[in-house]
């Protein structure tokens, strides 16, 4: 028998006939050439999948972002076509699915909470130019016709035209027109361009709107007009209303005579006040953070939110924690009978899901035609959803509801495992059975479940299915500067200024994300020192 090297893992291998043998059936096993292609064939997709993710964000001016697609696509070629690398093979998919939802979000999140970005200050300067411009179009009296076909690239549509002294041209939204020398030609019109291809009459009537919307810019000055095509054949000039001065940074109304100037807060703004929308995203430092504790129409619903969530975060872990440890002592005696069928009953709220059963809440808590109003309380109008205390009250017990199964399963599990010897010990000295869970019992039990105490306070912290779907964050606070209402958390507070309403703000949303994110951290640490310190105690 003789020894060789296994150049996969690194260690020996014996090379006798039967090891041999077993070699060649563990690797058809394994998949063999099968199993080659397969990974052929799926790293293919990759790379074409990073190409075109590549070519779409370069479209952008996003190179940075483009370069890291394809050099994370060719690290991924790399690591699983070489033999060995075996850790890589596995850490690498779960690196890229951290960085993307984890590390790139919250990047995201922190450069967001430092800028505008909000309805209005969605885009860069010159798309705010742009959007501005074709806001003001008209087409320009007398104007020539440009014969046009419409074109497309990577599903991006583009305008070739033909100018009436005779020159083709190319370009699209945001794409200034470009002269092009090799387009094909019929009739005088450029009908068709190498690497684009030409839509036929029924994918223009299939896409008329889109096509009517463009506005494709005549020139890298945006007051010079743009073409834009009432039928997807014939392209006409449009002028705009307003004047940008790139040298000066105004934009003039030609209507009014009023100048509006460029003057740091990411809109064009005139003398007395007057903005021009949309803006531009640009960097604000820390006034998101300063709005929210300064300004007062959202200082106040702020602050107001805060104590709330700590009291909901507080009171929830609590009252669950005391009821599912009250139930877990109860069912844990010996002398009860049938404890088996009666935990499964206990558990069941545990087994539906949180958002199911805090919709059908909602139904029965309904005033007017509710299970708890119609039936329990025999036709009473009581506002368990729409008042602020009752709407407050209804959540806890709701919450109460869906989350004491959970605390008497873990108080269950760490009673079952204080030695019994301890607490017979603690008998013989006569001590009583309140003697003995205060002084055994809790104390033991608290050093299991401290740290899931803490887990359960910082997801109650978030708790943004239980509010969203019982109460939706009402009732509403019509004298706040911000969309919230008497049961928002800070989290759905987040999401209402973030994406509820006909203004979203972004930025100061991200902020107030950050300080939760603080929040949350602080607590965490204070509370796992303390758990620390229990731990030393016993």
């Amino acid at each position: 028998m003789t020894i060789t090297q296994d150049p996969e893992h690194g260690t020996t291998a014996p090379t006798t006939p039967r090891h041999r043998r077993a070699a060649r059936m563990a690797e058809a096993a394994g998949g063999g050439w099968v199993l080659v292609l397969t990974k052929i064939v799926l790293l293919g997709l990759i790379l074409a999948l990073a190409v075109y993710t590549a070519l779409v964000l370069s479209r952008t001016d996003q190179w940075v972002a483009a370069v890291i697609v394809v050099l994370v696509a060719l690290l991924a070629v790399w690591v699983y076509m070489g033999r060995g690398r075996l850790p890589a093979k596995y850490l690498m998919p779960g690196l890229i699915f951290l960085f993307v939802f984890q590390v790139f979000a919250a990047l995201y999140t922190g450069y967001v909470a430092f800028t505008n970005y909000s309805t209005g200050h969605n885009a860069s300067k010159a798309s705010a130019v742009n959007a501005l411009m074709l806001s003001a179009q008209e087409r320009v009296p007398d104007s020539p016709s440009y014969k046009l076909t419409i074109v497309d690239q990577l599903g991006e549509l583009s305008f070739l035209v033909t100018d009436p002294d005779g020159d083709v041209q190319i370009g699209g939204e945001e794409r200034p027109l470009q002269e092009v020398s090799d387009a094909e030609m019929q009739a005088g019109k450029a009908v068709g361009l190498p690497g684009y291809t030409t839509l036929k009459f029924g994918d223009i009537v299939a896409q008329q709107e889109k096509i009517a919307d463009m506005s494709v810019p005549l020139s890298s000055d945006p007051n010079d007009g743009v073409l834009r095509t009432p039928d997807g054949s014939t392209a006409y000039a449009y002028t705009s209303k307003l004047v940008y001065d790139d040298a000066a940074g105004t934009m003039t109304d030609t209507r009014s005579g009023v100048v509006y100037k460029d003057v740091g807060t990411g809109a064009f703004t005139a003398e007395d006040g007057t903005q021009l929308k949309p803006g531009w995203q640009i960097n604000v430092g820390f006034d998101n953070f300063a709005r929210a504790f300064s300004e007062e129409s959202i200082r106040g619903p702020f602050l107001q939110v805060l104590v709330w969530t700590f009291v909901f975060a507080i009171l929830s872990v609590f009252t669950c924690f005391a009821l599912g440890l009250f139930l877990a002592i109860v069912f844990n005696d010996p002398r009860m009978k049938s404890k088996k069928y009666y935990r499964v009953l206990m558990i069941l709220p545990y087994a539906f899901p949180g958002f199911l059963s805090a919709l059908v809440w909602a139904g029965m808590m309904n005033q007017e035609f509710g299970f708890l109003n119609v039936v329990l309380f025999n036709g009473a109008d009581i506002p368990w959803l729409t008042n602020e205390w009752l709407a407050k009250f209804s959540i806890i017990l709701v919450n109460l509801w869906l989350g004491f199964p959970y605390m008497f399963l873990i108080c269950t599990g760490a009673l079952q495992s204080i030695p019994d010897d301890v607490q017979e010990a603690a008998r013989v000295d006569g001590a009583s059975a309140w003697q003995v869970f205060r002084s055994i019992k809790l104390p033991l039990l608290l050093v299991a479940v401290a740290p899931l105490l803490i887990s359960s306070f910082a997801f109650n912290f978030n708790n943004f299915s239980l509010i969203y779907m019982l109460t939706g964050g009402g009732p509403r606070d019509i004298t706040a500067g911000v969309n919230v209402g008497a049961t928002d958390i800070l989290i759905t507070m987040v999401y209402k200024v973030a994406f509820v309403g006909s203004t979203s703000d972004y930025g100061l949303a991200s902020a107030f994300s950050i300080i939760i994110f603080i929040l949350v951290a602080t607590i965490s640490v204070i509370a796992f020192r303390r758990t620390k310190a229990l731990e030393d105690l016993n």
